[in-house]
């Protein structure tokens, strides 16, 4: 076990899979230099410019050449610096990347990793602050990603890079420096959510930046002697339907919580699914349905405060079951 921060943990992770395998690349701005959070750092100088590729200002250009570097047999890792710009990258990644093995009848894989931090960026305003998981999640052929720990960002950029097929690779912008002891050997395959604390009353299912919001919710003293089930996803293609029926079924209540706009969010097809198989009662909480302000007060109206969390689970509580 070392302590390392969510960013050390992507890097430690991205090396071993670089040494073990000739065919991992990197490519992306700024890559020369570590990256824009440092999840790059140190990578340059162990395996040289032809693996740790800097690359123009082109996000199109980046990830057509990713796509076509798959093909060919390598394993790309593509750094978009932050989602918000990977939307000049959308044909690649939709209409080529993710269809690729199904139109030509498994003739043709592409197993690259999309590196695309999400969520607010404080004091970035509306085009550097996106949370659009539910996206990629729609798109048939994508794996989606969302990292809340050091531990998991290890682990599962390790199983993201195994995979065989297009991830699209959410780190939260904000996590980058936060710290946790980290299991090097440690396996979390993709698929399965990480169960957080046990409880009766309700479930809580989130991801991402949403876990630690979460958990400081709970520690609130308006939620003093609630004991709530709390799940983290942490790949939202596949997502763990299993474990959240599970608890969704025995507590009766669930609650979603996501940074992303509430409207047509992830959390809607996990209620969904949920109600129509348990029949327990949901509820969402994601942002409102406006672009991040650059002032502080306008920012956070979207962010995920712990009281705003600790308002919805009184709410679902106050529901009969």
């Amino acid at each position: 076990m070392s302590t390392m921060t969510y960013a050390q943990a992507a890097c430690a992770a991205l090396a071993e899979a670089m040494r073990a395998d000739p065919a991992v690349v990197a490519l992306g701005e700024d890559l020369g230099r570590g990256g824009v959070f440092g999840q790059y750092r140190g990578l340059a100088e162990e395996f040289g410019p032809q693996r740790v590729i800097d690359t123009p200002i082109s996000e199109a250009n980046i990830m057509g050449a990713a796509v076509g570097m798959a093909l060919a047999g390598l394993r790309p890792v593509v750094e978009m610096r932050v989602i918000d710009f990977a939307l000049c990258a959308i044909d690649e990644i939709v209409n080529q990347a993710a269809k690729n093995r199904f139109m030509f009848g498994g003739q043709g894989r592409v197993p690259l990793v999309a590196r695309m931090p999400v969520g607010i960026w404080s004091a970035s305003a509306a085009q550097h602050s996106q949370s659009l998981e539910a996206w990629f999640a729609h798109v048939p052929g994508l794996v989606v990603v969302t990292p809340a720990t050091p531990q998991d960002n290890h682990g599962l950029l390790k199983a993201a890079l195994a995979s065989g097929d297009p991830v699209i690779y959410m780190e939260h912008k904000e996590l980058w420096a936060t710290e946790g002891e980290v299991d090097t050997a440690q396996p979390i395959p993709l698929g399965q959510a990480s169960m957080l604390a046990e409880g009766g009353d309700l479930t809580i299912v989130t991801w991402s930046r949403g876990v630690a919001a979460c958990r400081q919710a709970l520690a609130l003293s308006a939620l003093a002697g609630i004991r709530a089930e709390l799940i983290d996803l942490r790949t939202l293609w596949p997502w763990d339907r299993d474990a959240v029926l599970r608890s969704a079924a025995k507590t009766g209540r669930l609650l979603v919580v996501h940074e992303a706009v509430q409207v047509a969010g992830f959390g809607a097809e996990v209620v969904a699914c949920a109600a129509q198989e348990t029949g327990c009662r949901v509820r969402r909480l994601g942002a409102p349905r406006i672009p991040v302000g650059y002032s502080q007060v306008l920012e956070n109206e979207s962010r995920l405060a712990p009281e705003k969390i600790a308002a919805a689970v009184q709410a679902l509580l106050a529901q009969p079951r």
